[in-house]
């Protein structure tokens, strides 16, 4: 299982997540030539060892484990896994 970044990461992109995740899968990172463009943030679903680590350091509580993304947001499951180019 990966954890999943929503709708509250939108236009917000707090990088506390990416300092926080010990295997680097958390993208664009702010040092990215992509950060700038993309509106949000995004977890790789291969790379994420579901640790957790990331989810206490959401100021705007947008990370959530993929089975339990609220409905309203459930879009966002496919969202992450095309931004790495991945199928869910």
């Amino acid at each position: 299982m990966t954890f999943i970044i929503c709708e509250p990461c939108i236009e917000t992109k707090d990088t506390a997540c990416v300092d926080a995740c010990p295997v680097d899968c958390i993208h664009p990172r702010s040092d990215e030539g992509t950060f700038e463009p993309e509106t949000m943030l995004y977890i790789d679903p291969e790379e994420c060892i579901d640790c957790g680590a990331c989810v206490p350091e959401c100021p705007v509580e947008a990370i959530f484990p993929e089975d339990e993304v609220p409905e309203q947001w459930l879009n966002y499951i496919d969202i992450n896994y095309e931004w790495y180019g991945q199928k869910k």
